[in-house]
């Protein structure tokens, strides 16, 4: 049988640690060798030549919602839709979100996602598990899936009232067991009762406009929630990881907690990063619905170079999209009540670029700064690494060769996703993706896709990574805190209440 090879040369290699001129073989969809000078294996091998540009890990992206059902539709970008535009953008694996109804069967919502991706994406990708209700039912399916389903993270909304939020108690005990298995706890932070008053409110003023979406979930809302959720998980003892971090308030309580020493990761949204929520209050009714997403996108402009700058110091972690898209008349079923607007943004193909132009192109991160908050850090927190996330021997050839000088204008005209609006549209950006290589094969190459459907495969994720490392001592110390008095027994008076 015939090696399929791959030899991309004179192009710098960039992992999340260095960069150094390398060339890059693989062989069967394996990095086989790194080094200079290297040779074509045979004459069959394809010869990349990236003079000029680098050569980096693909893309992670750890939040996207394809095809998923919500708000009475389904989100627009499906599993072949929404990889093939992570694909163009240099993402080579997303992880998706499993989300079962309340008092519904983990497991069947996760065979239902398995049958949905299979048979269509373009990469490898893997899920996350919502849990939406806890019970003997739900710690048992947790175990299963943990153990024999390749799961290792959770995630649990605390906002979205009568329908996914949970109570303190059952986001405890699902912290507890997030521990007991090894998994990785999530959360979705916003006080949902107070988000569910300032909805009322909103409307009882009359404004059913997209405006009283981000009205009636401010800032404090996701701060508190952020706070408590920190405090549940750092009571358990367990490590916790916040999606879609949306506002200042909530990235310094992050920064706080870890601070404290608490353990807790940060996770910026491409979109967080790009634009803000003044487009709500766009005159446009549609205009300004294309952005109502939860978290909202916050008012103040400067938050996307605040939130950026705790990228670059370390203190927020790996961006990704919450990528969930409804075209614009899907968006119109809340015409006349900003609560029926479905929420999500588009975010999976433009999410590289933006950071890029965001963050190499202004000086607050390095190429290596990049590889590490678009894809190796991703890979290290969900315990993909360095099977993902890194351009090394044995590592899978997942790679993008990136031009740093490649301009383009994001339009809706021209992206890769279903959605007919693009919330980065007319942003100019410098940084692209020339070619994309998954499996060793290049599927992205001068503006053209040559995919192939259902060719990624899921990809099993083994529960304690590296950030439960140092756990079990931390309850050690504590328990050696927590010590009972020696005392003689009390043989004073009682108080006997009258029955």
């Amino acid at each position: 049988m015939t090696n399929t090879s791959l030899l991309i040369k004179n192009g710098t290699v960039v992992n999340e640690d260095r960069q150094s001129l390398a060339d890059v073989l693989m062989v069967d969809g394996i990095i086989t060798q790194v080094g200079t000078n290297l040779s074509p294996l045979s004459n069959d091998t394809t010869v990349i030549d990236a003079t000029g540009k680098f050569v980096i890990p693909g893309g992670i992206d750890p939040h996207t919602h394809f095809q998923l059902p919500f708000m009475g539709t389904v989100a627009v970008d499906d599993f072949d839709i929404g990889t093939k535009a992570a694909i163009s953008g240099g993402t080579t694996f997303v992880i998706d979100f499993v989300i079962p109804l309340k008092g519904h069967s983990l497991l069947e919502a996760y065979d239902q996602w398995r049958g949905w991706a299979d048979a269509k994406v373009n990469h490898d990708y893997s899920l996350h598990v919502a849990v939406t209700w806890w019970s003997e039912q739900v710690a048992k399916e947790m175990e299963i899936l943990v153990k024999e389903r390749g799961v290792n993270s959770f995630k649990v909304f605390m906002a979205y009232k009568n329908s996914m939020m949970v109570t303190d108690e059952e986001m405890f005990h699902i912290f507890k067991k997030c521990k007991e298995l090894g998994a990785l706890a999530q959360v979705h932070a916003e006080n949902g009762d107070l988000v569910f008053e300032g909805q009322k409110k909103m409307l009882e003023l009359g404004i059913t406009g997209p405006e009283g979406h981000e009205m009636a979930r401010p800032e404090e809302c996701e701060a508190e929630a952020t706070l408590r959720a920190i405090t549940i998980a750092n009571r358990v003892n367990t490590p916790l990881y916040v999606v879609h971090v949306m506002s200042k308030s909530a990235a310094n309580v992050i920064v706080q907690a870890r601070k404290e020493g608490k353990r807790v990761y940060g996770e910026p949204i491409a979109a967080g990063l790009g634009v803000d929520g003044t487009h709500m209050w766009n005159c446009d009714w549609r205009h300004a619905a294309a952005f109502v997403m939860g978290p909202p996108l916050r008012p103040d402009p400067t938050t996307k170079g605040f939130l950026m700058d705790l990228l670059a110091s370390g203190d927020l972690h790996c961006v990704g999209t919450d990528n969930c898209t409804f075209c614009a008349n899907q968006k119109a079923m809340g015409k006349d009540d900003f609560t029926k607007i479905p929420n999500g943004v588009n975010g999976v193909e433009d999410r590289m670029s933006i950071v890029w132009e965001n963050g190499v192109n202004t000086g607050k991160l390095t190429p290596c700064d990049f590889v590490r908050v678009t894809s190796s850090t991703a890979a290290k927190i969900f315990n993909i690494y360095p099977k993902k996330g890194r351009i090394e021997v044995g590592s899978d050839a997942d790679i993008v060769i990136w031009d740093p000088q490649a301009e383009k204008t994001i339009s809706a005209k021209t992206h890769h996703h279903a959605v007919d609006f693009n919330i980065f549209e007319g942003i100019k950006v410098r940084g692209l993706a020339a070619t994309t290589i998954v499996a060793g094969k290049v599927v992205w190459n001068n503006g053209t896709l040559s995919t192939t459907l259902g060719s990624g495969r899921f990809v099993p994720r083994p529960s304690h990574g590296c950030v439960f490392d140092g756990i079990n001592k931390r309850d050690e110390v504590r328990n050696e805190l927590l010590r009972k008095v020696d005392r003689q027994p009390y043989t004073g008076p009682v108080f006997v209440p009258k029955s």
